[in-house]
């Protein structure tokens, strides 16, 4: 079965991968690089939103999410 996606919202501290991990796995996949990454994470490093964001991320949002992130979540699907 397949879904449609049109947006990956992804953590980025994970157990296995960091989200710029995940994100360098979007962007290098033929089949999912068209998709949007907006990574979240609890901490407000520069130097890690600038490497999220070269490596293509849409955007880097710090935590927790506020109402006011959503319609810039929505511009992205």
């Amino acid at each position: 079965m397949e879904h449609d996606v049109n947006l990956i919202l992804t953590d980025y501290s994970m157990p296995e991968m960091t989200g710029y991990d995940l994100l360098m796995e979007v962007k290098n996949s033929s089949k999912l690089s068209h998709l949007p990454v907006v990574i979240m994470c609890t901490d407000d490093v520069p130097a890690r939103i600038k490497e999220c964001l070269d490596g293509g991320a849409k955007d880097y949002i710090i935590k927790p999410i506020k109402v006011t992130d959503v319609p810039s979540l929505l511009r992205y699907i």
